[in-house]
């Protein structure tokens, strides 16, 4: 065995793609086919599969050649796409690289797909006054998938982690192959009589061929006269089928079906302490709220009351007389004092208390007063007033003063 022939993949791959881009056919023609397997990359890229009664051919475009793509494509259309063919030589695969896309005709599916659609919207399957509420709280979820695929297997894995104490029913159906529309249907109806609270119907992604079975009248039927509201998770987000249409929710995947089926136990925990919290919080603010209006109550109560009024008056009699005794003897002072001051002024002016100073005073047998030696004779009698008593005295003579002459008593 030779060695010196011995080539690496790369060099194999790159050498069968120079031979595919020096084929003049190959590097321009335009081949027809249905789209199937349709991806929207999230870079912009499309990728799909070009396929017949003859074959399948794996194709790209690129999102620079967008502008050659002047439909939305979908599974099942029939096209006709111009590009070129050549080898990726990471893979070793051959596709066909399109340049443009034109539309040649719906696909045979899509066209059964369009006809039964309008059929059931005719009978008004997919009118929205049809659609049952999903319960809020499930306990008891239903499924009806294959039991070996990934579809349950996320169900279940992500409503245990929602909610751990949810029972999950399965009802096992075929999804894909010969008989498995009525396997659907006849799980759907099985699963019914056992009253879930709510139902997830589907499966994972695939090809328009691989969903056909959610495509058929009988399954829309099934689901359409379940009791049980239904959840539609059927495929990736971009694959809508007929059942999603007939159905109370469409999910995009099997996995948010579980989300929106499931209540997340532990949100509504937090949620019931949250709001227990704040129940708390408000409860403290309302009473404390009650308890001053309470005191503000007892307040205009006690304002209001006979006692505290009599109480109040009593007060207010007891300030008035206080007041009033306090003001009367002030006054009565105040009065007292005038009157030692006017009993001094009459005192000085007082006979009696000029007798005090070694006076005295002079009457005549009538009490009048003798105030002139003028009005007196010889041998009449006076009396005469001292300060500690009275002298009766007999007149024995009389002389008249001068002024300047020293006065002498009687």
């Amino acid at each position: 065995m030779q060695t010196s022939n011995v080539y690496t993949i790369a060099q194999v791959n790159r050498y069968i793609k120079g031979i595919f881009s020096r084929d003049f056919l190959l590097s321009g023609l335009c081949v027809k086919g249905e789209v199937s397997n349709l991806k929207y990359h999230s870079g912009g890229h499309v990728f799909f599969t070009l396929k017949d009664e003859g074959g399948s051919l794996k194709a790209v475009l690129f999102a620079g050649n967008r502008r050659g793509l002047s439909f939305p494509m979908k599974d099942g259309q029939k096209v006709l796409v111009t590009g070129y063919i050549n080898i990726f030589e990471r893979d070793g695969n051959c596709q066909l690289y399109a340049r443009e896309i034109r539309p040649d005709g719906l696909g045979e599916l899509y066209q059964r797909y369009e006809e039964l659609k309008n059929l059931l919207e005719e009978r008004g399957m997919f009118a929205p006054e049809y659609k049952r509420p999903v319960p809020r709280f499930v306990r008891t979820l239903g499924v009806v998938t294959a039991p070996d695929g990934a579809a349950v297997r996320d169900i279940i894995n992500i409503a245990r982690r929602r909610n751990p104490y949810v029972q999950i029913l399965l009802s096992p159906a075929l999804v894909q192959g010969d008989g498995a529309a009525r396997s659907i249907a006849e799980a759907i109806r099985r699963l019914d009589e056992r009253h879930p609270d709510c139902m997830i119907v589907g499966r994972g992604g695939g090809s328009i061929e691989d969903l056909w079975a959610f495509n058929e009248e009988i399954v829309a039927q099934a689901i359409f006269d379940c009791e049980t509201p239904v959840i539609s998770a059927v495929g990736h987000e971009t694959d809508t089928t007929i059942a999603d249409w007939v159905a109370d929710l469409r999910a995009p995947t099997p996995s948010a079906a579980a989300e929106l089926a499931v209540y997340d136990y532990y949100a509504f925990m937090e949620h019931l302490r949250q709001t227990r919290a704040l129940f708390i919080r408000r409860m403290q603010e309302k009473v404390e709220r009650e308890r001053q209006r309470a005191k503000r109550l007892e307040l205009s109560l006690r304002l209001y009351r006979p006692e505290y009024r009599i109480d109040n008056m009593r007060q207010t009699l007891c300030d008035t007389r206080e007041r009033l005794r306090a003001a009367m003897e002030h006054r009565i002072e105040r009065e007292r004092h005038q009157l030692s001051l006017a009993a001094a002024r009459l005192h000085s002016l007082s006979p009696l208390g000029r007798l005090g100073g070694g006076y005295a005073f002079v009457s005549d047998e009538t009490g009048k007063a003798v105030l002139s030696e003028e009005a007196v004779q010889e041998g009449d009698l006076l009396t005469v007033t001292l300060n500690d008593g009275r002298l009766c005295v007999e007149v024995k003579g009389k002389e008249k003063l001068t002024p300047g002459t020293e006065g002498g008593r009687v």
